[in-house]
């Protein structure tokens, strides 16, 4: 049994909700990145999404492309966001991390030896954004051989033949995107996401964690009343984006409770 699916398990059981918080790795400066990482399980995360930087993050509204364009200009690659989790692991073995990014760095990695460096960092799931379900078979089967759990993503726009595909060969948990668009949008219609995750429970029994438009405490818990966790990602770099210099980590930190608190009442 993997990580996630493990920690997935416990929270089920507690009658709990995932909390997911994605932060861009280098962002706002790579010496930053673990100490932040550490905040976000002080403040109550069960996993972190980490984001590795890309050029052209097609699915990212412009919050999250500014955080991935400073982090480039900072040098930070690939191979150096598997450092930060070697790094963050030194200290934490148990919060679960998956890598969330595109194909480009990985194809250029090879996804043989971006598996088995992606396991030796302690890295738990991965999700590539521009990897569709249906022609990643071999590459969901190398990252379970690996023991990191392939995650994929479904849409509002999923067909019922995306959503079976996704559930074969899926494992930790499904990203559901709450609404068309980009990352960072704020029309998030919670009655929408109420009615098609049924559809989803239907084809799989993975969990199912919900992200985009989720960006205060009230929105994180009226999804959760039907997800099984809630990814929160802009809203998390617009807050790094506005913290004085040296207040990131409190801010980060304390901004995590107040969801947490939410998605415990």
């Amino acid at each position: 049994m993997s990580k996630i699916t493990a920690l997935f398990n416990d929270l089920k059981a507690s009658g709990k909700k995932g909390l997911i918080p994605f932060i861009t790795a280098g962002d706002p400066a790579p010496g930053l990145t673990v100490e932040l990482m550490h905040a976000l399980v002080r403040g109550g995360a069960n996993v972190i999404e980490l984001g590795v930087p890309f050029s052209d993050p097609m699915a990212d509204g412009p919050v999250i492309q500014r955080s991935s364009e400073r982090a480039l200009s900072q040098g930070v690659t690939l191979h150096g966001c598997l450092e930060m989790v070697k790094e963050f692991r030194k200290s934490d073995a148990n919060t679960p991390v998956v890598l969330m990014g595109y194909a480009n760095p990985v194809e250029q990695m090879g996804a043989e030896r971006f598996a088995t460096e992606a396991k030796a960092a302690g890295v738990d799931g991965v999700l590539i954004v521009d990897y569709p379900p249906e022609e990643c078979v071999d590459f969901a089967a190398r990252m379970r051989v690996a023991g990191v759990d392939p995650i994929f993503l479904l849409a509002p726009t999923s067909s019922p033949e995306r959503i079976k595909e996704a559930a074969k060969i899926a494992s930790g948990y499904i990203y559901y995107v709450s609404m068309r668009g980009v990352t960072g949008a704020s029309h998030l219609n919670t009655q929408d996401v109420a009615s098609i995750i049924p559809k989803i429970r239907e084809a799989t029994p993975i969990p199912i964690a919900v992200g985009f438009g989720i960006n205060d405490a009230e929105s994180a818990r009226t999804v959760s009343k039907t997800a099984d966790a809630v990814v929160i990602g802009s809203r998390i770099i617009r807050l790094l984006e506005e913290s004085p210099p040296g207040q990131a980590v409190q801010s980060l930190e304390t901004f995590m409770r107040e969801i947490r608190v939410a998605l415990d009442s």
